[in-house]
Protein backbone atom coordinates (compact mmCIF):
# COMPACT_ATOMS: atom_id res chain seq x y z
CA UNK A 1 0.00 0.00 0.00
CA UNK A 2 1.19 3.57 -0.73
CA UNK A 3 1.36 6.35 2.30
CA UNK A 4 -2.02 7.85 0.97
CA UNK A 5 -3.71 4.50 0.91
CA UNK A 6 -3.03 3.73 4.69
CA UNK A 7 -4.11 7.40 5.61
CA UNK A 8 -7.17 6.71 3.66
CA UNK A 9 -7.88 3.30 5.12
CA UNK A 10 -7.26 4.74 8.54
CA UNK A 11 -9.32 7.89 8.05
CA UNK A 12 -12.25 6.23 6.22
CA UNK A 13 -13.14 4.37 9.36
CA UNK A 14 -12.09 7.02 12.21
CA UNK A 15 -14.49 9.83 13.34
CA UNK A 16 -12.05 12.73 13.47
CA UNK A 17 -14.77 15.19 14.99
CA UNK A 18 -15.95 12.87 18.22
CA UNK A 19 -12.62 12.51 19.25
CA UNK A 20 -12.21 16.46 19.54
CA UNK A 21 -15.68 16.31 20.98
CA UNK A 22 -14.67 13.46 23.79
CA UNK A 23 -13.92 15.23 27.39
CA UNK A 24 -9.83 14.32 26.53
CA UNK A 25 -10.26 16.19 22.80
CA UNK A 26 -11.59 18.88 24.52
CA UNK A 27 -8.63 19.90 26.12
CA UNK A 28 -6.50 19.48 23.01
CA UNK A 29 -8.99 21.23 20.83
CA UNK A 30 -9.39 23.94 23.35
CA UNK A 31 -5.95 25.13 24.65
CA UNK A 32 -5.27 24.84 20.48
CA UNK A 33 -7.93 27.40 20.05
CA UNK A 34 -7.07 29.38 22.85
CA UNK A 35 -3.35 29.98 21.43
CA UNK A 36 -5.19 30.09 18.27
CA UNK A 37 -7.32 33.82 19.38
CA UNK A 38 -4.25 35.55 20.42
CA UNK A 39 -2.81 36.34 17.55
CA UNK A 40 -6.07 35.59 15.24
CA UNK A 41 -7.79 39.41 14.63
CA UNK A 42 -11.20 39.80 12.23
CA UNK A 43 -10.50 39.46 8.72
CA UNK A 44 -7.15 37.48 8.60
CA UNK A 45 -6.51 34.85 5.83
CA UNK A 46 -6.02 31.60 7.48
CA UNK A 47 -4.61 28.38 5.64
CA UNK A 48 -5.80 25.19 7.34
CA UNK A 49 -3.77 22.51 6.03
CA UNK A 50 -4.22 19.06 6.53
CA UNK A 51 -7.87 20.17 7.71
CA UNK A 52 -9.35 16.98 8.43
CA UNK A 53 -13.12 17.69 8.71
CA UNK A 54 -13.05 21.30 9.69
CA UNK A 55 -13.64 21.62 13.31
CA UNK A 56 -10.57 24.24 12.90
CA UNK A 57 -11.99 25.43 10.29
CA UNK A 58 -15.66 26.49 11.09
CA UNK A 59 -14.38 27.76 14.51
CA UNK A 60 -11.90 30.13 12.92
CA UNK A 61 -14.13 31.24 10.19
CA UNK A 62 -16.85 32.13 12.65
CA UNK A 63 -14.59 34.84 14.19
CA UNK A 64 -14.90 36.77 11.14
CA UNK A 65 -12.01 35.50 9.40
CA UNK A 66 -11.18 33.74 5.85
CA UNK A 67 -10.35 30.35 6.06
CA UNK A 68 -8.66 28.64 2.83
CA UNK A 69 -8.77 24.27 4.07
CA UNK A 70 -6.89 21.88 2.46
CA UNK A 71 -7.52 18.36 3.15
CA UNK A 72 -5.76 14.89 1.24
CA UNK A 73 -8.57 12.42 2.08
CA UNK A 74 -11.33 11.98 0.25
CA UNK A 75 -13.78 10.91 3.24
CA UNK A 76 -12.62 13.51 5.15
CA UNK A 77 -13.50 16.34 2.69
CA UNK A 78 -17.11 14.53 2.45
CA UNK A 79 -17.55 15.20 6.24
CA UNK A 80 -16.25 18.83 6.29
CA UNK A 81 -18.81 19.61 3.34
CA UNK A 82 -21.53 17.93 5.10
CA UNK A 83 -20.83 19.86 8.15
CA UNK A 84 -20.66 23.16 6.47
CA UNK A 85 -23.28 26.18 5.39
CA UNK A 86 -23.10 28.27 2.30
CA UNK A 87 -22.77 31.05 4.96
CA UNK A 88 -19.02 30.10 6.15
CA UNK A 89 -16.65 31.85 4.91
CA UNK A 90 -14.34 28.90 3.84
CA UNK A 91 -13.45 27.18 1.05
CA UNK A 92 -11.92 23.32 0.70
CA UNK A 93 -9.68 21.90 -1.59
CA UNK A 94 -8.23 17.97 -1.98
CA UNK A 95 -4.64 19.30 -1.68
CA UNK A 96 -0.70 17.98 0.04
CA UNK A 97 1.15 19.94 2.12
CA UNK A 98 4.33 18.68 0.20
CA UNK A 99 2.77 20.24 -2.57
CA UNK A 100 1.67 24.15 -2.30
CA UNK A 101 2.40 25.13 -5.59
CA UNK A 102 -0.51 26.37 -6.33
CA UNK A 103 -0.45 29.09 -3.78
CA UNK A 104 1.53 32.16 -4.13
CA UNK A 105 4.48 33.30 -1.75
CA UNK A 106 3.32 35.59 1.33
CA UNK A 107 0.10 34.69 1.16
CA UNK A 108 -1.63 33.92 4.59
CA UNK A 109 -2.14 36.08 7.93
CA UNK A 110 -1.97 32.19 9.47
CA UNK A 111 -1.06 28.88 8.43
CA UNK A 112 -2.03 25.98 10.45
CA UNK A 113 -0.24 22.70 10.04
CA UNK A 114 -2.33 20.74 12.86
CA UNK A 115 -2.00 17.46 10.91
CA UNK A 116 -0.01 16.72 8.27
CA UNK A 117 3.58 16.02 10.53
CA UNK A 118 1.74 13.26 11.84
CA UNK A 119 1.98 11.03 9.00
CA UNK A 120 5.38 12.33 7.18
CA UNK A 121 7.77 9.58 7.88
CA UNK A 122 10.89 11.18 6.47
CA UNK A 123 13.26 14.24 7.88
CA UNK A 124 13.27 15.09 3.53
CA UNK A 125 9.15 15.12 3.25
CA UNK A 126 9.15 16.60 6.83
CA UNK A 127 11.22 19.95 5.83
CA UNK A 128 9.42 20.04 2.81
CA UNK A 129 6.18 20.44 4.78
CA UNK A 130 7.58 22.74 6.93
CA UNK A 131 9.57 24.96 3.50
CA UNK A 132 5.82 25.24 2.35
CA UNK A 133 4.06 26.65 5.27
CA UNK A 134 6.47 28.86 6.26
CA UNK A 135 6.93 29.72 2.03
CA UNK A 136 3.00 31.04 1.93
CA UNK A 137 2.91 32.70 5.14
CA UNK A 138 3.40 36.50 5.50
CA UNK A 139 6.52 37.50 6.63
CA UNK A 140 5.49 38.55 10.53
CA UNK A 141 3.06 35.91 10.05
CA UNK A 142 2.23 32.68 12.17
CA UNK A 143 2.76 28.87 11.55
CA UNK A 144 1.12 26.34 14.35
CA UNK A 145 2.50 22.87 13.44
CA UNK A 146 1.44 19.48 15.78
CA UNK A 147 3.19 16.54 16.40
CA UNK A 148 2.40 13.48 18.06
CA UNK A 149 5.14 12.81 20.77
CA UNK A 150 6.85 9.87 21.13
CA UNK A 151 6.85 9.21 25.49
CA UNK A 152 3.38 9.78 26.21
CA UNK A 153 2.69 6.64 23.23
CA UNK A 154 5.43 4.39 25.27
CA UNK A 155 3.80 5.17 28.45
CA UNK A 156 -0.08 5.15 27.22
CA UNK A 157 0.21 2.36 24.60
CA UNK A 158 3.28 0.57 25.34
CA UNK A 159 3.23 -0.21 29.32
CA UNK A 160 -0.38 0.91 30.21
CA UNK A 161 -2.04 -1.12 27.09
CA UNK A 162 0.49 -3.37 27.14
CA UNK A 163 1.85 -3.20 23.98
CA UNK A 164 5.60 -2.46 24.64
CA UNK A 165 7.36 -6.19 23.80
CA UNK A 166 4.99 -5.81 20.28
CA UNK A 167 6.29 -2.43 19.83
CA UNK A 168 9.82 -3.59 20.62
CA UNK A 169 9.20 -6.54 18.04
CA UNK A 170 8.27 -4.42 15.41
CA UNK A 171 11.21 -2.14 15.81
CA UNK A 172 9.32 0.47 16.02
CA UNK A 173 11.44 1.38 19.55
CA UNK A 174 15.30 1.34 20.09
CA UNK A 175 15.64 -0.52 23.48
CA UNK A 176 18.17 1.57 24.98
CA UNK A 177 16.92 5.46 23.52
CA UNK A 178 13.06 4.23 23.31
CA UNK A 179 13.77 6.76 20.52
CA UNK A 180 9.88 5.91 17.93
CA UNK A 181 10.36 4.63 13.99
CA UNK A 182 7.31 4.61 12.32
CA UNK A 183 6.48 3.63 8.74
CA UNK A 184 3.01 4.39 6.52
CA UNK A 185 1.43 1.14 7.72
CA UNK A 186 1.81 2.50 11.67
CA UNK A 187 0.06 5.54 10.58
CA UNK A 188 1.66 7.90 13.16
CA UNK A 189 5.10 9.35 13.55
CA UNK A 190 6.35 9.95 16.71
CA UNK A 191 8.84 13.09 17.53
CA UNK A 192 9.94 14.47 20.37
CA UNK A 193 11.03 18.33 20.52
CA UNK A 194 14.39 17.87 20.36
CA UNK A 195 13.44 16.24 16.73
CA UNK A 196 11.10 19.17 16.22
CA UNK A 197 13.89 21.43 17.24
CA UNK A 198 16.24 19.81 14.85
CA UNK A 199 13.38 20.32 12.21
CA UNK A 200 13.21 24.10 12.63
CA UNK A 201 17.11 24.73 12.89
CA UNK A 202 18.00 26.86 9.82
CA UNK A 203 14.39 28.50 9.03
CA UNK A 204 13.84 32.04 9.37
CA UNK A 205 11.77 31.67 11.68
CA UNK A 206 11.08 32.88 16.01
CA UNK A 207 9.40 30.50 17.96
CA UNK A 208 6.69 32.27 20.17
CA UNK A 209 5.09 29.45 21.83
CA UNK A 210 6.07 25.16 22.45
CA UNK A 211 2.60 23.95 24.10
CA UNK A 212 1.48 20.49 25.18
CA UNK A 213 -1.96 20.58 24.18
CA UNK A 214 -3.35 17.71 25.77
CA UNK A 215 -0.56 17.07 28.83
CA UNK A 216 -1.60 15.10 30.78
CA UNK A 217 -5.23 14.21 29.73
CA UNK A 218 -5.08 11.60 28.25
CA UNK A 219 -3.25 9.14 30.39
CA UNK A 220 -6.02 10.12 33.22
CA UNK A 221 -8.40 9.76 30.40
CA UNK A 222 -11.43 8.14 32.74
CA UNK A 223 -10.74 10.53 35.57
CA UNK A 224 -10.92 13.53 32.90
CA UNK A 225 -14.51 11.47 31.54
CA UNK A 226 -15.90 11.61 35.15
CA UNK A 227 -15.15 15.16 36.20
CA UNK A 228 -18.30 17.01 36.92
CA UNK A 229 -18.00 20.45 34.80
CA UNK A 230 -17.39 22.28 37.37
CA UNK A 231 -13.90 20.35 38.51
CA UNK A 232 -13.63 20.07 34.59
CA UNK A 233 -12.86 23.97 34.67
CA UNK A 234 -10.51 23.76 37.28
CA UNK A 235 -8.76 21.58 35.24
CA UNK A 236 -8.59 22.99 32.61
CA UNK A 237 -7.26 26.46 33.88
CA UNK A 238 -4.20 24.19 35.26
CA UNK A 239 -3.75 22.49 32.28
CA UNK A 240 -3.58 26.33 30.77
CA UNK A 241 -1.23 27.56 33.76
CA UNK A 242 1.70 24.54 32.86
CA UNK A 243 0.83 23.67 29.58
CA UNK A 244 4.42 25.47 28.36
CA UNK A 245 6.49 24.72 31.21
CA UNK A 246 9.58 23.24 30.71
CA UNK A 247 9.48 20.07 32.69
CA UNK A 248 6.34 19.09 31.91
CA UNK A 249 5.54 19.31 27.91
CA UNK A 250 7.74 15.70 27.52
CA UNK A 251 4.36 13.86 28.77
CA UNK A 252 1.93 15.22 26.34
CA UNK A 253 0.24 13.18 23.10
CA UNK A 254 -0.21 15.98 21.12
CA UNK A 255 2.55 19.23 20.97
CA UNK A 256 1.88 22.91 19.11
CA UNK A 257 5.02 24.90 18.29
CA UNK A 258 4.31 28.23 16.78
CA UNK A 259 6.31 30.35 15.45
CA UNK A 260 6.20 33.70 13.22
CA UNK A 261 7.95 33.69 10.13
CA UNK A 262 10.97 36.49 9.78
CA UNK A 263 10.92 39.47 7.15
Amino acid sequence: MTVNEHLENYYNNYNEDERLLSRRGQVEFLTTMRYIDRYLNEGMKILDIGAGTGRYSRAIAAKSAKVDAIELIQHNIDVFKANSTSSDNISIKQGNVLDLSHITDDNYDITLVLGPMYHLYTKKDKLKALTEAIRVTKPNGLIYISYCITDASIIDFGFIQGNIFHLIEKNMLDTETFIAHSDPEDIFELVRKEDIDDLMFGFNTERLHYVATDGFTKHMKETIADMEDKTFEVYLNYHYAICEKEDMVGITHHSLDIVRKGL
